[in-house]
């Protein structure tokens, strides 16, 4: 399924998107580059109904064939007849399990800098907004606007707590960070220093500073989460907590995602094996047709679920699990009407 899906998905994004390469004069090395990474990118997210339709296709030539009715005539229990497609399902998950945790991010990051390089030049993938972010347990930080071309920032505050306590808080009309330095410079500088009551205005015009906080800590990109291993992940979620980030459902999302995605692929072959181990008058066609229907369906609510997580308070545990849940329901059903 992956040999026949893949290339054709590569020839469909190739004849979409070549306009766009040649346009933006995107290298050759780097379009190989980019659909080795589609590859494996899609691999991994599709590994789960890949296995269901080939399961569905196999199994279904076995019932056209009375093959299925041959065995358990012949005193081979339903679970004995499973076995084998859990055994499978297993080696399969456990690819799956590791292409997500390690393989996979790579293969997104390389996947997402391609397409925001050379395909969606102009698109915004970073919040430059109203940034207000917790850089540590003491820092806060705010930039009304934020210009990732320039690095630089205007209405700048930084403000430094000790306990509950403000022990000074810096105020600028413009930051810029200069590389070549690895500092920032501040524009019409004003420090307020609170000591025992005691206040103390600092001003100047231009003024250079270290900072404990990178740019990528200001606006990370939308598809952050997508690039880390699993430990990498934990530590991203945990700094971004911290720091007050409202995309905390996207990446708990991402997180959880990696475990609920092997789990999917027992079930979906649980499901498949129970609705094409039937002979059924029309053959493999309406096996496939039933197969691909419940396939659909059940990308809609993972896409659906996932999606509210995303973008609203709607718990990440609930969005990512229910999908396995509400079909973890169905295979039972199905396996024991399938057994009967």
């Amino acid at each position: 399924m992956l040999l026949l899906f893949i290339p054709i998905g590569i020839t469909v994004d190739l004849a979409e998107k070549i306009g766009k390469m040649i346009e933006n004069k995107a290298p050759f090395d780097e379009v190989v580059a980019y659909y080795i990474d589609f590859t494996i990118y899609f691999a991994n997210l599709l590994f789960p109904l890949f296995l269901f339709l080939s399961v569905i296709w196999f199994t279904s030539k076995l019932a056209n064939n009375t093959e299925i009715v041959a065995f358990l005539s012949s005193g081979v229990s339903f679970s004995r007849f499973l076995r084998p497609y859990l055994i499978g399902a297993t080696i399969v998950a456990t690819i799956a399990l590791f292409l997500g945790m390690f393989l996979a991010p790579y293969a997104s990051q390389g996947f997402n800098e391609f397409r925001y390089s050379y395909l969606k030049k102009n698109k915004q993938i970073q919040k430059t907004k109203d940034v207000y972010r917790q850089i540590n347990d003491n820092d806060i930080i705010y930039v009304s606007n934020f210009v990732l071309r320039s690095k630089s920032g205007m209405n700048f505050t930084y403000e430094h707590f000790e306990g509950n306590e403000l022990k000074f808080k810096i105020f600028a009309d413009n930051i810029r960070y200069i590389e070549e330095d690895s500092i920032y410079r501040l524009t019409r500088y004003v420090k307020r220093s609170f000591d025992n009551g005691i206040e103390t205005i600092e001003e100047a015009n231009r003024k250079e500073m270290n900072f404990p906080f990178e740019l990528e800590d200001l606006t990370p990109v939308e598809y952050a989460a997508e690039t880390k291993t699993y430990g990498d992940l934990i530590k991203f979620i945990e700094a971004e907590k911290r720091r007050g980030s409202s995309n905390i459902g996207r990446y708990e999302v991402v997180k959880l995602k990696k475990w609920s995605l092997p789990v999917s692929i027992f079930i979906l072959t649980i499901i498949a094996v129970a609705v094409s181990s039937v002979k059924r008058r029309g053959g493999m066609g309406v096996n496939l047709a039933l197969g691909i229907t419940i396939a659909m369906i059940f990308v809609f609510f993972d896409k659906v679920f996932g999606v509210m997580a995303a973008q609203s308070n709607f718990p990440a545990v609930i969005a990512v699990w229910f999908p396995n849940t509400l079909f973890g329901i169905l295979a039972i059903y199905l396996l024991q009407n399938a057994k009967r």
